[in-house]
């Protein structure tokens, strides 16, 4: 299974830095993410982690560290957690920390409704911007 690395970008609009790492599991989501085609950038995302829980079955840590995302974006975050909550649930081992400004009510916010639309345990790691 290949890793996927997406190097992020801040053009016109902003693209995370994506590095997902089969043979350790450890995935990581990083920058800022407003895209204008958000379901054609998180697409092979999400299937890298259906093909991930289905054929490597090994723990998976999922690690966000974004300063923004926009709602399509967060719809993708929902659709990934949904398979990681799939994974856990036959017995895989999932953790999922979640970086994020501690001043920054609305993500926190959103980060909460993940934990109860999924019933996964979501770490939340908060920094600050000071």
């Amino acid at each position: 299974m290949q890793n996927i690395t997406i190097l992020g970008s801040s053009d016109v609009y902003f693209i995370p830095t994506v590095n997902f790492n089969a043979e350790t599991g450890v995935c990581e989501i990083k920058g800022e993410s407003f895209l204008e085609e958000t379901e054609a950038f998180y697409k092979p995302l999400k299937e890298w982690f259906v093909k991930f829980t289905k054929e490597i079955k090994k723990p998976i840590t999922l690690i966000f560290d974004l300063k923004y995302f926009n709602t399509s974006s967060s719809k993708a975050f929902l659709d990934i957690l949904k398979i990681l909550k799939q994974f856990q649930d036959s017995g895989g081992k999932v953790t999922i920390n979640w970086h994020y400004d501690e001043e920054d009510l609305d993500m926190e916010e959103s980060l909460e409704d993940y934990r109860i639309d999924t019933g996964l345990s979501i770490n939340l790691i908060p920094y600050s911007n000071s």
